[in-house]
């Protein structure tokens, strides 16, 4: 019987470079199959004009009603600002011991703070949020080691002080090594 596998479900324009390293990444991290997906999503009904942000609730939920056979845990990358009622921002989102998450590079963005753009920190951030937000999806809650992806992160700094990598407690609790 073939091993279900993580879907990354691409809903606007990623490079495939980055798609295929976080792939690798991912499928090292949790010991599934990762497959990346395309996919044409119109999230113009879940735009709030008041702040001029995308609602991730709406969003998540429609992700968690796509099928792909042979899947079992889906992530919906997107580019857009996103947000929850209760913050101002989010970075990404994802079911707690659930099946669908969403992620945003939008608030990982170096030029959104200032700062010179770099592809290099931006995949890296996107990476880390994936994993963290894949944790979620497996049944873990955030991490107190100050390294641990399962960590916490409200700014990008936090992402930036953070591996990308579940610590040996977090690997522990979903059996893997």
């Amino acid at each position: 019987m073939e091993k279900q596998s993580i879907i990354l479900i691409s809903c606007d324009h990623f490079d495939k470079d980055i798609c295929a390293s976080i792939v690798e990444d991912l499928a090292h991290e949790f010991h599934y199959p990762v497959i990346f997906k395309d996919y044409d999503f119109d999230i113009s009904d879940f735009y709030h004009p008041g702040r001029r942000q995308y609602d991730a609730n709406s969003i998540l939920k429609v992700v968690s009603q796509m099928s792909y056979p042979g899947s079992f845990k889906k992530i919906g990358l997107f580019r857009v600002d996103l947000f929850i009622p209760i913050l101002t921002y989010i970075f990404g989102q994802a079911i707690l011991n659930g099946d669908s998450g969403v992620v945003s590079h939008y608030r990982l963005r170096n030029e959104l703070y200032g700062l010179a753009q770099s592809k290099e920190i931006l995949n890296e951030r996107l990476k880390k949020v994936i994993i963290h937000e894949t944790g979620h999806m497996f049944g873990l809650i955030h991490c107190q080691n100050p390294v641990c992806v399962m960590r916490s992160s409200t700014y990008v700094e936090d992402i930036d002080q953070k591996s990308q990598n579940l610590c040996s407690k977090c690997r522990a609790e979903l059996g893997i090594s």
